[in-house]
């Protein structure tokens, strides 16, 4: 059984991971409060898009379980579950626990 904590680490290793291949430095601190997206957030829509599909394969690889992020339940949220390291995880955790 995956618990919140173990989706949350591997969220931050997966970020760790992917900054390392983006083509400028980006430093950020790696805290569940960081801000992924928006005025304040870490990384613009595009890169965003490239971090969600990085955690999805995470995922895949790490628990064996396959589930999509960015559908119309994300979206469709008046919150979104990529605004910060906490929502996501707390989206991706909700969703394996579904799955």
């Amino acid at each position: 059984m995956v618990d919140s904590a173990q989706v949350t680490t591997l969220i931050l290793d997966t970020i760790d991971e992917y900054v390392k291949q983006l083509p400028e430095r980006l430093v950020y601190k790696r805290s569940e409060e960081t801000l992924l997206f928006g005025d304040a957030g870490i990384f613009d829509s595009i890169a965003l898009v490239g971090l969600i599909v990085e955690v999805e394969q995470s995922i895949e690889e790490t628990f064996s379980k396959s589930i999509l992020l960015a559908d119309d339940k994300a979206m469709s949220q008046k919150n979104s579950p990529f605004r910060s390291i906490r929502a996501l995880s707390d989206y991706v955790f909700a969703k394996l626990d579904a799955a």
